[in-house]
C-alpha cells in the first residue's frame, strides 16, 4: 500500500505523502502523490489529532472482543480446524470458511454486521452504525486502519477532529445506507464507507479550496486516478462497492460545506493597507457549492432512508447497478 500527502506551506514543498483508502471485505488501492499549497496562502493552525488514534485503538479493541466472542475451539466446524490454535479463543475460523483471519459470519451477525432484513424487517437501523466497527479479519482490519492513519491524521490536523469526525461518522452512515438499498442476501462489515469519504472530501475540499493550490491540475489529476483506482477494485467479488460509493458521496458533499478554507490574503489583511485587504474571508463559489452540497446532503439522506425503511429493493429501479458493485467474468461468478 503506497500513501499519499496532502500539505500546507512550505511543508508541502519538502513531498511529504499520505494514504490511500482500504475497503471493506475489501481490498486497498495503491497511489502516491503530492498537494502543494500556495505557502502565502494562510498560516496554517497545527490541531492535535486523537480522534482518529481513537478509533484505531476502539476497532482494535472491538476486534479482539470480536475474537474472545467468536472462540473458534468452543465450536465444531465443518471446514476444518482452527488458524492459530496456540491463541485458543482467539484463534481464527478455517481459512476456508474466512481466508481473512477472522470471526465466523454468525459472530459478526450477532455483533452488529450490516444485514437488510435485520434493519428493515426487525427494526435494528442501529447495525447502519455497529457495522462500521466490525472487521470481517485481521487482513480486513490492518488494511482499513492503516489507510485511516495515513489519511485520516493530515486530516484532522488540518481540520480538526470536530470536522473529520462528522465526515468520518456520517460517510459511514451513507455507505451503509446505499449498501442496504441494494444488497439484501449477505452481510456487511468494515470503516470503507467512512474511508472514502475521507478520501471524497479530499477531493471536494480541493475543488472548493482551488485558489489556495499551486500545481492544481497534478493534484487534481492524481487525486482522480486515486478515486477510480479504489472504486474499481470494488467491482471484484465479495466486495461491497455500495458501501464505497454510498460514503464517498456523503464525503465528497460534506468536503464542500465543512473543509472551507480562508480565501488568499484573508489571514494577512491586518498587515495591508486598507484599500488592498481582502473584504470577505470565503469567495462566493465557496458558499454556493456549500450551500448546494448540504442540500444535496439533506435530500438523499432523507430519500435514502425513506426507500430502506419502506424495504424498496434499489435494484427494481436501477437494472444495471449491480455493475457497480460486482463484474462477472469467466474467473467468478457475481452471483456466487
Amino acid at each position: 500500500m503506497s500513501t499519499v500527502d496532502v500539505e500546507r506551506g512550505a511543508a508541502a514543498a519538502s513531498g511529504k505523502t499520505r494514504g490511500a483508502v482500504a475497503n471493506g471485505y475489501r481490498i486497498p488501492g495503491n497511489y502516491q502523490s503530492q498537494f502543494y499549497y500556495d505557502p502565502g496562502a494562510s498560516v496554517e493552525r497545527e490541531w492535535t489529532s486523537w480522534i482518529v488514534p481513537l478509533v484505531v485503538v476502539a476497532n482494535v479493541a472491538m476486534f479482539v472482543a470480536t475474537m474472545y466472542i467468536n472462540n473458534c475451539p468452543g465450536h465444531r466446524n465443518i471446514y476444518g480446524s482452527c488458524v492459530a490454535g496456540f491463541l485458543h479463543r482467539f484463534s481464527f475460523q478455517p481459512l476456508r470458511e474466512n481466508p481473512l483471519f477472522g470471526p465466523s459470519s454468525s459472530t459478526l451477525q450477532k455483533l452488529g454486521a450490516l444485514e437488510w432484513d435485520k434493519v428493515v424487517h426487525q427494526h435494528q437501523g442501529w447495525r447502519l452504525v455497529t457495522c462500521m466497527w466490525l472487521h470481517a479479519g485481521l487482513i480486513h482490519l490492518l488494511a482499513n486502519m492503516l489507510s485511516l492513519v495515513f489519511i485520516g491524521i493530515r486530516l484532522e490536523q488540518q481540520f480538526g477532529f470536530v470536522r473529520i469526525g462528522i465526515i468520518y461518522l456520517l460517510s459511514g452512515l451513507g455507505g451503509s445506507i446505499l449498501s442496504s438499498l441494494f444488497i439484501r442476501n449477505s452481510i456487511s462489515v468494515g470503516a470503507s464507507g467512512a474511508l472514502f469519504g475521507l478520501l471524497g472530501a479530499m477531493l471536494s475540499e480541493l475543488i472548493t479550496n482551488w485558489t489556495i493550490y499551486t500545481n492544481k491540475a497534478a493534484a487534481m489529476l492524481t487525486l482522480l486516478v486515486i478515486i477510480v483506482i479504489n472504486l474499481a477494485v470494488g467491482i471484484l467479488p465479495h466486495v461491497d462497492n455500495y458501501a464505497h460509493i454510498g460514503g464517498f458521496l456523503t464525503g465528497f458533499l460534506l468536503g464542500f460545506v465543512l473543509l472551507l478554507q480562508p480565501r488568499l490574503g484573508w489571514l494577512e489583511r491586518r498587515n495591508l493597507p486598507p484599500a488592498d485587504r481582502v473584504k470577505s474571508k470565503y469567495i462566493a463559489y465557496q458558499y454556493i457549492l456549500g450551500v448546494i452540497a448540504l442540500v444535496l446532503l439533506v435530500a438523499g439522506f432523507i430519500v435514502g432512508l425513506v426507500m430502506l425503511f419502506r424495504g424498496v429493493n434499489g435494484n427494481d429501479h436501477c437494472h444495471w447497478c449491480h455493475y457497480l458493485s460486482c463484474v462477472p467474468t469467466s474467473r467468478w461468478n457475481c452471483g456466487n
